[in-house]
């Protein structure tokens, strides 16, 4: 279905990322822009699906 275009250091990264900002969303609920942590789900989808839709659009790829 989706092309790999991220690679093993590029996904561990976004996954790291993507899990620490879902992290910040539980670890604040009284923070007044907690919602701003939820961005966290889109480099953790895209970690997960080792696919990037920004990076297929510029034909760009970290994937060997």
């Amino acid at each position: 279905m989706f092309s790999r275009n991220v690679g093993p250091i590029d996904r561990l990264l976004r996954l790291v990322i993507g899990a620490a900002l879902l992290a910040g969303f539980f670890l604040y609920p009284e923070a007044p822009y907690r919602w701003l942590f939820l961005i966290g789900i889109v480099p953790l989808a895209t970690g997960v699906m080792s696919s990037c839709l920004l990076y297929r659009l510029f034909g760009f790829s970290t994937h060997r």
